[in-house]
């Protein structure tokens, strides 16, 4: 449990955390010393012992000893020394996001956008300062993925319910989110899909007899050597070695194609399976961090229940894995190569691991969907814990509704953000929302969109309370031209929305955010546009709002009747100097600045 204000409990920790790093700089500083001064000691003691007592030569193997127990303590200091780092990093990000200047700290899951979704990038959700590196402490590529596909489709109100009780358990659980956060921290190579392909893939096909030939064979070229070095059989020891080299080459082609385990195309290198065994143990100790839990939400119990496959923990099976990967990865060794081709160390061991994946290969793509669905819950909870006066929405049967009360958007610094209120129903429809140049209307605008996503995908809405229905969002806000696909921001613009009108025909109800339609066009083609767009989408069912510049698209609310309405925000003039108070106001806008910006930066005008 945690201490009710986030910022001196992450405070605190990071204290802790920053006294013990310097403990243990010490201690690393101290043994690395004393492993030095002890290695040379032992080389001096050895050569001595060899020139002047050599029936005394076996006593160097004390401070050998004294330097092996050294070494093992030293790598555990090196291992506290990581995860206290980790810990620090940790804290440091959320006491950023406490503070508002978390933008660049965190990750930003910019590959994860994707261009062909009606808000992604109109809403910020990926990049620099972008949602999902506010909401985001994943540390598998499994977590940030399902973080990421959470934030582009909606889930159903019964699914974001289970959500909610999830991140309402986890919201306190402040160990088991640090320890799940940095359990993982660094893993760079395992790439979920390609693991799970892996598991799901058929098995390599092996005769049956080398599983038992290979290691048999093995020990018999041992004791060829040892027989002769002993007795001088160098014929038996060459005849033997002549076998294993057959078996060894007739076989090399089959191993070889097994032993590319995670690697799409080309042989494994050392580097490479070094490092997949390294993100193995990281992915063992997040999963083993989650069986230790214990939960009482039914999401959190159900998908804990998943990550058990014939009795045998998957962290378990993963830390076998690894360790497989481990001595696969030992066959780079030079020593190992030349014996390879008679000792058949690479064949062995890719044995065992298909024998693993023939268990264990289907489950894995179970254990890692479960695995991302905690971790992006922990995420939600991390946010909820640090943002305790927001809330969690309530879902309407009846649709479509957006009823929110002192609401702002959840990406602006706390100490900046203005509260508005705002309601869209079958009653009103649509609100057209006129007002001057950073008077606050695109920001608005987004604020809605925001809040609707957070609220589909479990998570705290920043607002006093929402209540709304399932609704598709969508946004045309920020549209692109492509210079190099030809496309220019008009054909971009309507192409949007062409996208827009067809998710309205669908039967869930759309919710459209659009900012300043068609201002590459003239005023005339921009109102009749503008209002066949708005029309025909609010014939279908749809809310929203439109914001802009010309007054002439206010009167596009007249002809729409009661379903439509004009709002506005607005500024006034103190000591030549303009003012914004963010307020959503009823009716048209009556004032413009243009020509005040123009002349507040310098420009004649």
């Amino acid at each position: 449990m945690s201490s009710s204000d986030p910022h001196i409990e992450y405070s605190g920790r990071l204290e802790s955390a920053r006294g013990n790093l310097s403990r243990l700089d010490r201690r690393h500083r101290t043994l690395g010393y004393a492993k030095l001064t002890l290695g040379l000691a032992t080389l001096v003691i050895a050569v001595g012992l060899v020139k002047y007592h050599p029936h005394y030569v076996a006593l160097f193997l004390v401070p050998a000893a004294v330097y092996l127990v050294l070494a093992v303590l030293h790598e555990r200091v090196i291992r506290a020394r990581q995860r206290c780092s980790r810990i620090i990093t940790f804290y440091e990000r959320g006491l950023a996001r406490l503070g508002d200047h978390w933008p660049g700290t965190g990750n930003s899951g910019e590959q994860y956008l994707q261009p062909d979704r009606p808000y992604a990038r109109d809403l910020d959700l990926f990049g620099q300062g972008s949602l999902f590196e506010l909401l985001c402490t994943a540390s598998t590529p499994s977590g940030e993925q399902t973080l990421a596909n959470w934030l582009l489709a909606p889930a159903p109100p019964a699914e974001v319910l289970a959500r909610q009780a999830a991140v309402t358990e986890l919201r306190n659980g402040l160990d088991f989110r640090e320890d799940l956060a940095i359990a993982g921290e660094g893993i760079r190579s395992i790439r979920p899909e390609a693991l799970t392909a892996w598991g799901a893939g058929e098995p390599a096909r092996q005769p049956a007899a080398m599983h038992i030939a290979a290691p048999a064979l093995a020990a018999l070229w041992l004791a060829s050597m040892v027989a002769w070095g002993v007795w001088g059989l160098g014929d038996i020891a060459l005849l033997i070695s002549f076998v294993n080299l057959g078996v060894s080459y007739l076989s090399r082609a089959r191993a070889e194609r097994a032993a590319a385990l995670f690697f799409a195309q080309g042989e494994p290198t050392a580097a490479s399976t070094d490092e997949a065994a390294d993100d193995l143990k990281l992915l063992s100790a997040v999963l083993a961090q989650v069986e230790r839990q214990t939960f009482s939400s039914p999401q959190l119990r159900d998908l804990q229940a998943t990550l058990i496959t014939g009795g045998v923990a998957p962290s378990r099976a993963i830390a076998r894995l690894g360790r497989l990967m481990e001595y696969l990865d030992s066959g780079h060794n030079w020593i190992l190569r030349v014996l390879d081709p008679f000792i058949f160390w690479t064949m062995q061991f890719t044995f065992a691991i298909e024998a693993w994946r023939r268990h264990f290969g289907p489950a894995i793509g179970g254990w890692l969907a479960a695995l991302g669905e905690i971790e992006a819950l922990s995420s939600l909870a991390g946010y909820a814990y640090e943002n305790p006066d927001d809330v969690f929405p309530e879902f309407a049967d009846r649709a479509p509704v957006f009823d929110a009360q002192g609401f702002t958007h959840p990406l602006l610094p706390r100490s900046q953000a203005v509260r508005n209120d705002l309601t869209l129903s079958h009653q009103l429809q649509l609100i057209i929302i006129s007002g001057p140049n950073m008077a606050g209307k695109s920001t608005f605008v987004r604020a809605v969109g925001v809040n609707a996503v957070l609220a589909q995908c479990g998570a705290p809405v920043r607002a006093q309370r929402l209540v709304m229905s399932p609704l598709v969002v969508t946004a045309s806000i920020c549209v692109l031209d492509s210079l190099q696909g030809g496309v220019s921001r008009f054909y971009a613009e309507i192409t949007r929305l062409k996208q827009i009108a067809d998710l309205a025909k669908g039967e869930s109800p759309v919710l459209f955010l659009l900012d300043e339609l068609f201002s590459g066009t003239n005023s005339h083609d921009r109102r009749i546009g503008t209002e066949s767009i708005v029309r025909n989408l609010v014939d279908r069912g749809a809310i929203g709002m439109v914001t802009t510049h010309d007054l002439a698209l206010t009167q596009i609310a007249e002809s729409l009747g009661p379903r439509a309405a004009n709002f506005h925000f607005e500024d006034h003039l103190e000591n030549g100097r303009l003012h914004f108070d963010y307020r959503l106001c009823p009716g048209v806008v009556q004032t413009s600045n243009a020509l005040q910006l123009m002349r507040s930066i310098g420009l004649e005008v």
